[in-house]
């Protein structure tokens, strides 16, 4: 990455405000997206976890972390990866950068493909780009919920272990 385009980078996130990221996600969109995780979690075994991060950490944004990284990180920072069944889900959105990633535990890795992920996330960036946050974002938990449903149906009462609310970052 050129020195131009660092700074353009790092810039981009440093002017990213929480204002925006309210815009975007007000509370009564987080209440719906903790709703739709907390109901498709009574239908199968995995754990759906949702961060929205406004933007980067400026040193991040800096030395050139990649959404995928930083998804990763906070994967592991969040626990998503602490499930009993491994089966945590980890849907990652980037607003200054405008990208989302999803990463998904070992037990779920094994059975759903990345080309069935990006197609998630293929649901929220185009949403994103009409400025549907609301709508997208429902529409890619709907989604994340029927691929567990169908891989990991539940088998009977269980634990949450992960929040259901989002994150905001």
């Amino acid at each position: 990455m050129s020195l131009g385009q660092k700074i353009r980078r790092a810039w981009r996130h440093l002017t990213s405000s929480n204002a925006d990221a309210q815009r975007a996600f007000p509370e009564a969109t987080l209440t719906a997206i903790s709703e739709a995780i907390t109901a498709g979690e009574q239908t199968h075994r995995g754990e759906v976890r949702l961060i929205v991060e406004k933007a980067l950490p400026f040193d991040d944004a800096w030395d050139g972390v990649t959404n995928r990284q930083r998804a990763l990180a906070l994967f592991a920072d969040y626990g998503v990866w602490d499930t009993e069944d491994n089966c945590g889900v980890l849907i990652y959105i980037n607003l200054a950068e405008h990208k989302v990633d999803i990463v998904a535990d070992r037990g779920i890795d094994r059975k759903i493909d990345r080309a069935t992920w990006q197609a998630v996330c293929r649901t929220l960036t185009e949403g994103f780009k009409a400025g549907h946050f609301h709508d997208a974002t429902l529409a890619a938990v709907g989604q994340v919920n029927e691929l567990l449903r169908q891989h990991f149906p539940a088998n009977g009462a269980r634990a949450n272990e992960l929040p259901d609310k989002p994150l905001m970052l």
